[in-house]
């Protein structure tokens, strides 16, 4: 896979060493030319630096932005990061656009009309996440994919859910939503439509369109 970074902070770079390691091509474009001098230098495998404002079709095109299989605009500056997203995907016919959101109150922008397929807003991952570890009964969003129109939830089974103690095909999700893992006492369970849920299990699903709301009736009631 051919992927393009665009913002060499700290998040930009931990996302490249992850794919390099992989075995992936990687470029990082950041316009600070002291960041890109300081980190090429480090020679991390299958990890190249350039010099370049995301934000500009000529940088872009440098880099080979045509040719890429995923771009990811994860800069500390949300307005840049939009339009990084758009230049890839309405210039360039970028497959895969994956967007940093830094200010929750901007994420309402970060959808399909400004290129993104993939919003990353880290205040809002990090409080899923805490109401995850502690919410029991609850609808947890976790991410937001596709401008919002598929999220990934979490419930913990509380007693007297109508799923407890049911298999996954009885209960009869609409076409819309999936049950992708169970988390059950520290292991994942993938799940089949003879699978039993139990109180406590983490159930993870897929939910798309508007099926939300019937998810939540089956999994946590009325």
């Amino acid at each position: 896979m051919k992927a393009l970074i665009v913002g060499g902070g700290s998040v930009g770079r931990f996302i490249a060493e992850q794919l390099g390691a992989s075995g992936h091509s990687v470029t990082i474009l950041d316009n600070s030319a002291a960041v890109v001098k300081q980190y090429a230098a480090l020679g991390v495998p299958g990890v190249s630096w350039v010099k370049g404002d995301g934000c500009e079709l000529g940088a872009l095109k440098t880099v080979g932005v045509a040719e890429a299989d995923v771009v990811a605009a994860v800069t500390g500056d949300d307005e840049d990061n939009l339009v990084v997203s758009l230049l890839s995907k309405q210039e360039f016919g970028v497959p895969r656009v994956v967007a940093r959101v830094n200010n929750p109150n901007n994420e309402w922008m970060f959808n399909e009309m400004w290129g993104v397929d993939v919003s990353v807003s880290t205040p809002h991952l990090i409080t899923g996440l805490v109401q995850e570890a502690v919410a029991v009964g609850s609808f947890v969003r976790l991410l937001s994919f596709e401008g919002g129109k598929a999220k990934l939830a979490e419930v913990t089974l509380a007693e007297g859910s109508p799923a407890a103690d049911k298999e996954v095909v009885e209960l009869r999700f609409p076409r819309e939503a999936t049950v992708v893992a169970v988390l059950r006492k520290d292991r994942v369970v993938v799940p089949r439509g003879d699978t039993v849920l139990r109180v406590g299990d983490e159930v993870i699903v897929l939910v798309a369109g508007d099926s939300e709301e019937e998810v939540r009736k089956i999994l946590i009631g009325d």
